[in-house]
């Protein structure tokens, strides 16, 4: 399973590094974070990237669980970006603050998701990554983007607030064992506690009129 992940991670960082190469970017960076952006984010209180990989939780709903890792260059920390189930996400558009979008885990296919359980670690509300390979999953899936401007900013910092149940994206602090020695619990938190989000590294889609498409890879 490891080879597999390692394989995985290989493939997808050739992926993001050609795509670099041959993007065409024209004017300035866009300062917004937009559908079909792939991306890390990054817990501002702790310092961790939102993270998943081929591992289950042994306790709780069983399902692919979701973790923050101090590592900047792991690949199982990228997410794309898309919009509410079966509903148009306009490719290179922003994300306004207050949307309801979707994560979806670049490596294994399965969206950033919440709900009623568990976690492992704190006993608050667990949040794994749920859904089949064409990344299809249910309302838990959905999360809206609370930031204080127009749009969702990359360099400001947002929170991200599970649809179905209200909590927020949060991190604990407390950290994990075997397998996942050192990884840090991600939950859903209901007050205001290590709730705030950075955009970081990744792949992003922007355009300068909503026509013309361009992407801009970047390593902050």
């Amino acid at each position: 399973m490891a080879a597999r992940r390692r394989k995985s991670d290989l493939i997808f960082s050739l992926f993001i590094l050609i795509l670099s190469f041959i993007s065409i970017i024209q004017g300035k960076s866009s300062k917004y974070v937009t559908c079909g952006s792939i991306l890390k984010l990054m817990n501002i209180d702790y310092k961790v990237r939102l993270h998943s990989h081929d591992i289950k939780y042994g306790t709780g709903s069983g399902q692919q669980s979701v973790t923050g890792t101090e590592s900047k260059d792991d690949g199982n920390s990228h997410w794309l970006i898309k919009g509410e189930t079966k509903k148009q996400c306009i490719r290179g558009k922003p994300i306004k603050c207050g949307e309801i979008i979707r994560f979806e885990h670049t490596i294994t296919k399965k969206n950033l998701h919440s709900h009623y359980v568990q976690s492992p670690l704190s006993g608050k509300q667990e949040v794994s990554a749920y859904g089949d390979i064409k990344g299809d999953g249910d309302s838990g899936d959905h999360w809206m983007v609370i930031c204080d401007n127009d749009f969702w900013q990359r360099d400001s910092p947002i929170t991200l607030q599970h649809v179905d149940t209200q909590a927020y994206l949060s991190v604990t602090g407390r950290t994990y064992g075997s397998p996942i020695v050192g990884q840090t619990e991600v939950v859903g938190e209901h007050s205001q506690k290590h709730v705030e989000w950075q955009a970081m590294e990744g792949l992003f889609v922007h355009t300068t009129d909503f026509k013309s498409h361009h992407y801009e890879h970047t390593e902050l």
